[in-house]
């Protein structure tokens, strides 16, 4: 019985990787990406940037190209 303790150790151990495993579940890399592309429902005309909501837009598309006219959904979005 000399591998009695680390077979107890051994147990511990695998128990507690399942655990984590389980919890985890559903939380993968995928899931992630794909919940995160719902939230992101406006898309730049110019480069494609995509973002959340029209104030973002805005922003992004006053620093990022103000030499352009707003784009005709960006008014709408904000009217």
């Amino acid at each position: 019985m000399a591998r009695g303790q680390q077979k107890i150790q051994s147990q511990a151990k695998a128990a507690e990787k399942a655990a984590k495993a389980k919890k985890q579940q559903g939380h993968s890399a995928q899931d992630q990406k794909k919940a995160a592309a719902k939230a992101l429902n406006f898309a730049c005309s110019v480069c494609k940037a995509q973002m959340p909501d029209p104030k973002t837009y805005k922003q992004h598309f006053e620093n990022k190209h103000p030499k352009n006219e707003l784009p005709e959904d960006l008014k709408a979005a904000l009217s």
